[in-house]
């Protein structure tokens, strides 16, 4: 390849075309390949490549701490949950499709939150945007967010991404100012995106840490009207070897 063929795949970004260039030419010879067949392969592998690294990208961009997935989840070792409900959602991926919440309910280490990291995983690879934040850092950034007068970017962040993990909902209190934005988030998310939500506590408990009854139930309402919820209240813990949940 010559240099200046060179400057202009660089300046296309074309790295595919770059990087592989002399292999196309090669296996366009042996194979014997048309002109538009070597166009046509050329275009598909840089589009594959185009997407893999979309990927990677969307991966990074969520901010998942730890990369689980559900072909390593230990299913053998936690007999009490319901492997074929989860894998049904999972391969069906009607919770994308149909803009479903999975809410997971369980105590420390039972696999909750490698379960929904799965989830958003699985959501991201097949093109999906998404983000993970945990449920005291959410409320953090909403309460940072009145003080710089920040809450409709802050809001719009986390309710534009097709598919959102809040993790470890229930381990603090909230204060009424975090409560109302966390609300209007969610009503913003309602049956237009997917939420996934894991909880030590169930629904029953959220008046505990949220501390406004009517916006507790009005949150449930909307969280479960188009949802699944996992019971793991029963699972063991799986630590250390899937998952290290607070």
């Amino acid at each position: 390849m010559d240099k200046e063929l060179q400057k202009m795949l660089k300046d296309l970004r074309l790295r595919g075309m770059l990087d592989h260039w002399d292999e196309y030419l090669k296996l366009a010879e042996k194979q014997r390949f048309s002109t538009v067949r070597l166009l046509k392969h050329i275009v598909k592998e840089e589009h594959k490549i185009r997407q893999e690294k979309a990927k990677i990208y969307r991966i990074q961009r969520a901010h998942i701490p730890e990369p689980f997935v559900m072909a390593t989840f230990p299913f053998g070792r936690q007999r009490k949950l319901n492997k074929k409900k989860l894998l049904t959602i999972y391969d069906s991926f009607d919770y994308m499709n149909k803009c479903q919440n999975i809410i997971w309910f369980g105590p420390t280490g039972c696999g909750k939150t490698g379960l929904a990291t799965s989830f958003l995983t699985h959501a991201i690879e097949e093109g999906c945007s998404g983000l993970y934040i945990s449920f005291p850092e959410l409320v953090s950034k909403l309460y940072q967010s009145i003080a710089d007068h920040t809450q409709n970017k802050v809001i719009k962040k986390y309710a534009s991404c097709d598919c959102l993990l809040i993790d470890e909902v229930g381990y603090i209190e909230v204060e009424p100012a975090q409560v109302g934005l966390f609300f209007e988030l969610m009503q913003k998310r309602h049956k237009a995106k997917t939420t996934l939500i894991t909880s030590n506590l169930g629904f029953s408990e959220w008046g505990s840490f949220l501390k406004n009854n009517h916006l507790t139930a009005a949150l449930i309402d909307r969280l479960t009207e188009n949802s699944h919820v996992i019971n793991m209240k029963n699972c063991i813990s799986l630590r250390p070897k899937f998952g290290q949940e607070k």
